[in-house]
């Protein structure tokens, strides 16, 4: 059995966890730039992450899989809340709107393929993302409220878990989970390698969206420069 998965988690990751930070995407959003039309495309990709994962592990935990079932918590379920959110932007035929990118199709393909060839190692994709949204979601939901002048719960259920009234017991519990699952200190330096992959599938869904982002931005910087000229500024725009 090796012992302190948990911390081995979170320093193998330490890295891949700036690199994804350092997105232009995840940069602009941390920053408050946030455009809405590039969110929900998020929303959409990570809603058939978190139904791929959910169903797998779900899978997984029901049949009493050793190490994929105890972290298999369904009170981090995401699919439910993403649901929500879809209808919010999309409108209640959301479900014939959206569609996955091409990297949210190969992040789902990869959760797939562990299930059926290494299904240990969807722990650490189990660890990258949904530990990551424990911890830093009531952040990302002010955040993205704010940038988009969202009510109260207006599309960001995603970052709500209403079935986990105490953050902090419950990620020492999740801790003490991951250390105690029976693996050796191999499954652990793969499930590590694994996690640092999860950051890796989520850097290229954030690097899709940064071309919308990109154009977005120029669009109001753009309209900005227009009604500036138009208004008889030109020494601004030389500026």
């Amino acid at each position: 059995m090796s012992a302190n998965l948990a911390l081995q988690l979170r320093e193998g990751t330490k890295k891949a966890h700036t690199m994804a930070e350092n997105t232009g995407f995840v940069s602009c959003f941390l920053k408050g730039v946030v455009d809405k039309a590039s969110y929900r495309t998020l929303v959409a990709d990570l809603f058939f992450v978190y139904s791929a994962m959910e169903e797998e592990i779900g899978r997984l935990r029901a049949t009493g899989h050793p190490v994929v079932g105890p972290v298999g918590f369904p009170e981090l379920n995401r699919r439910d809340s993403l649901e929500q959110d879809l209808s919010y932007y999309f409108g209640d035929n959301w479900r014939q709107a959206v569609r996955p990118t091409p990297a949210a199709q190969a992040y789902v393909a990869r959760l797939h393929q562990l299930a059926q060839e290494a299904p240990e190692l969807l722990v650490g994709h189990h660890y990258t993302r949904y530990i990551g949204d424990l911890s830093g979601g009531q952040i990302l939901k002010n955040i993205a409220q704010k940038a988009m002048g969202l009510g109260e719960h207006d599309g960001l259920r995603f970052y709500e878990f209403d079935a986990i009234p105490n953050e902090k017991s419950f990620k020492t519990n999740y801790r003490a989970t991951l250390d105690s699952l029976p693996i050796d200190q191999s499954m652990a330096d793969r499930i590590v390698e694994e996690a640092n992959h999860a950051f890796h599938l989520n850097m290229k869904m954030f690097q899709e969206l940064e071309g919308n982002l990109i154009a977005a931005i120029g669009k109001v910087l753009f309209g900005f420069l227009t009604r500036r000229q138009r208004a008889g500024s030109t020494e601004a725009v030389a500026a």
